[in-house]
């Protein structure tokens, strides 16, 4: 009882003393005449008693991750670059110098030393100015946590109020500190009024806390600290701009203040020897700047477009904020730890191949390539990848680097998406299984086909204005022929025909099942071109978590790229989750990769086949006047869409020769195929894939030739088809003529297609 007494009139007392002196302090002629003291005093009744410190702003990062849980860091967010850090985290000599330094006397004073208020208040008087504030380390920490406080604060103009407000030369501001200081002391212990400190302070520019001084300065842990680096960091604190050693001109004048001030003071208070002090004394201050890993243009192996998807999942979600600025403080404030779903083997090995078939700039056209990887059944975006250099920079040559992101939507990374061309046509497959017919039903290819609103049904859209016709994309016949075949061969007449026999707004249902959708925002056209022959933009990852659907027994699983985040202290922070829904029946799932199988092994697509013991799928797709190339397609463990076409403007990519990594002349129509091959043979199929199940009713070597059954035999049919002539690339052409079949160039190590590709 008699300790609490004592504990309360010290308080009372300090309190007293505080007021006048900081009065005194401020304004040193007025407390001479015996003015205003007892004002301040009132005033300094009237504040409150305690302030607790903030969660700091720090460090956002985000990571790759392997298999066995290994992370690579892709790139770190922040306002402050701040590591916030424990106790025994930071080197002792530089808790020693900050203590001897700022505060000597920091473990007796209850958060006011009265000897340096009563020294700085001499030092005023004399001066007839306010020269020293006689600040202890509880005092600067309540300053610092205020101005972290008004940094936080969104709105520009209130910020700047809030700032001027904690950091006024005035005997109310310093009355406010003090006493915060004070009621901090009670609150907290010593070690952690310090750590507190260490963790928050300002050391020049966006660096702040000792761990990212330590590693921004010096390159090393704050714990590796030498007693010359941390008395050169200790240094700084007082004036962090003046003497930051990262500008060559202020060395000179932190040696002096290190000299001088920090490592004389660490000596006077017994912190270290004198062999000590005259080795530091000696060392020059030779800072080893290294830069934080800032922004996405620091991932590695092409990762900065996934990154930058990443971030802007963040920066639209409102599960991170409200507002657009409240998710932006959150992603650059919030010391978030954001895993992503990103495989650093196979992001590398995604960004090799596109590298090596893709240039990232031609003088004739404005050329693009984007490569996309999902997992079946967990809708996982493993890797991204794309033939230009990410970059934000506005000086960079924009014909090699770009911010916009071609794998993905409008508001995702600034691109509307590409038409998909033949890629289209597995929804119509799909539908037309649906309707209880067969891949071994007979449809006309034929280039003679007009297509007009007589015969197009759409329950829920427009049809066809006039009349419609479109050539096969390579010239060919196209004739009668099993559904299998035309897939295969990517036949456009044949699939306009089919959707005679449907209702385009099955179709489109079909596709929006799958996740279908444009990269714009628009809705789709659902007209008869944009349905079958895909006349909508969207993006490379609609298109593989689309097809990645249909590899997962029909079950689509939306796209994700972020496994967890753990903000600050640890906790979790909820994350976007994959959703999962039958899009349709299995077996029609399983009917429609049987035939996508042929795609791969006989059909447009050869030359992708990597033609080894792993069993892949895919379809190909080339777009109206050929600017636009498609392949999408993998294994049950990995699936992937190559694209190759125009970023603007409409050069045809099949009719232009470029130069691939291998010093290879290939034809750009042929690039997407060469990409998707290298990644699969080289290292996706690593990872194995599973045979596809046969269709319920399949029937190898026959078929029924009729629309009723759902048989899917590939060879002969029980009737005798006419034969299909060899089909080039298949894609929407609309005004009855067809170019030229694609020559199949021969790169090094990749065998010669043993077909004309086509779609």
């Amino acid at each position: 009882m008699v300790g609490r007494v004592r504990a309360v009139l010290g308080l009372v007392v300090a309190s007293a003393l505080a007021g006048v002196l900081v009065t005194a302090m401020f304004t040193p002629a007025v407390a001479l005449g015996g003015i205003a003291v007892g004002s301040s005093l009132e005033a300094f009744d009237d504040l409150p008693d305690y302030i607790k410190p903030d969660t700091l702003s720090q460090t956002s990062s985000i990571y790759a991750q392997d298999a066995a849980g290994n992370r690579t860091l892709l790139a770190s967010f922040y306002d402050q670059n701040r590591q916030e850090v424990g106790w025994s985290d930071i080197s002792q000599y530089f808790k020693d110098a900050i203590v001897s330094t700022e505060d000597p006397r920091f473990y007796v004073h209850g958060g006011m030393d009265v000897q340096s208020t009563v020294r700085a208040f001499v030092s005023n008087t004399v001066s007839g100015g306010v020269e020293s504030g006689a600040s202890t380390i509880s005092q600067q920490y309540v300053k610092n946590i205020l101005v972290q406080r008004a940094e936080a604060i969104s709105d520009p103009t209130a910020e700047a109020a809030a700032y001027a407000d904690a950091t006024a030369t005035t005997a109310d501001r310093k009355l406010k500190e003090l006493k915060l200081s004070i009621g901090l002391e009670k609150e907290y212990s010593k070690d952690d009024i310090l750590l507190g400190y260490m963790n928050i302070a300002l050391f020049g520019g966006r660096v702040y806390g000792i761990q990212a001084a330590s590693q921004y300065y010096f390159g090393v842990d704050a714990n590796a600290l030498t007693l010359a680096q941390a008395a050169s960091l200790a240094a700084m604190v007082n004036a962090p701009e003046a003497l930051r050693i990262d500008v060559p001109d202020n060395i000179a004048a932190n040696t002096a203040r290190r000299n001088e001030d920090v490592l004389a003071s660490m000596l006077k208070e017994s912190a270290i020897t004198q062999a000590q002090y005259d080795a530091a004394i000696a060392t020059p201050v030779t800072p080893n700047i290294t830069e934080s890993s800032t922004g996405c243009q620091t991932a590695a192996a092409g990762a900065g477009f996934f990154c930058d998807y990443v971030k802007n999942i963040i920066l639209n979600d409102k599960t991170f904020g409200e507002t657009a600025d409240d998710r932006a403080n959150a992603l650059n404030r919030g010391g978030y730890t954001i895993v992503t779903t990103l495989d650093p083997a196979l992001q590398a090995a995604a960004n090799q191949a596109v590298t090596d078939y893709v240039p990232s700039s031609m003088s004739s056209v404005d050329i693009g390539g984007a490569f996309v990887t999902v997992q079946p059944g967990t809708g996982k975006i493993v890797a991204m990848a794309q033939n230009k250099t990410y970059s934000q920079d506005p000086s960079a040559d924009p014909a090699t680097n770009t911010a916009i992101n071609y794998s993905t939507d409008a508001a995702y990374g600034g691109s509307n998406g590409f038409q998909n061309g033949s890629t289209s046509k597995l929804f119509v497959l799909m539908d037309w299984l649906k309707s209880g017919r067969s891949l071994n039903d007979f449809v006309n290819g034929s280039n003679n086909q007009k297509f007009t609103a007589s015969n197009i049904t759409n329950s829920c859209g427009a049809t066809v204005n006039g009349t419609y016709t479109a050539g096969n994309d390579a010239g060919e016949s196209g004739g009668n022929a099993t559904v299998l075949s035309q897939f295969e061969d990517s036949v456009n007449n044949a699939f306009l025909n089919m959707a005679t026999k449907l209702d385009l707004c099955d179709i489109n249902a079909i596709a929006s099942a799958f996740g279908m959708h444009r990269a714009d925002g628009a809705a789709m056209d659902t007209g008869l071109y944009a349905t079958v022959l895909g006349g909508n933009e969207v993006s490379p990852l609609t298109m593989a978590a689309a097809y990645a659907g249909v590899a997962n027994n029909g079950m689509f699983c939306t796209p994700v790229a972020i496994s967890s985040i753990t903000d600050s202290t640890g906790a979790d922070v909820a994350v976007p989750q994959s959703t999962c829904t039958q899009a349709i029946d299995p077996t029609i799932a399983q009917t429609a990769l049987y035939a996508m199988q042929g795609v791969i092994q006989s059909g447009t697509a050869t030359t992708a086949n990597p033609a080894d013991s792993t069993p892949h799928f895919g379809k190909t797709g080339t777009t109206d006047a050929e600017k636009d190339v498609w392949l999408v397609g993998g294994t049950t463990q990995l699936v992937s869409a190559s694209w190759v076409g125009n970023v603007t403007g409409n050069v045809s990519i099949r009719q232009t020769a470029v130069t691939g990594g291998n010093d290879v002349t290939v034809r750009s129509g042929l690039s997407r195929l060469y990409v998707w091959k290298e990644f699969y043979k080289n290292t996706a199929d690593a990872r194995g894939g599973s045979s596809f199940p046969l269709p319920a009713s399949a029937s190898r070597g026959s078929g029924s030739g009729s629309s009723g059954t759902a048989g899917t035999g590939r060879g002969t049919a029980t009737a005798t088809p006419t034969p299909s002539p060899t089909a080039a690339p298949g894609g929407p052409s609309g005004n009855g003529t067809a170019p030229a079949a694609d020559p199949a160039g021969t790169p090094a190590a990749v065998p010669a297609p043993t077909s004309t590709p086509a779609g």
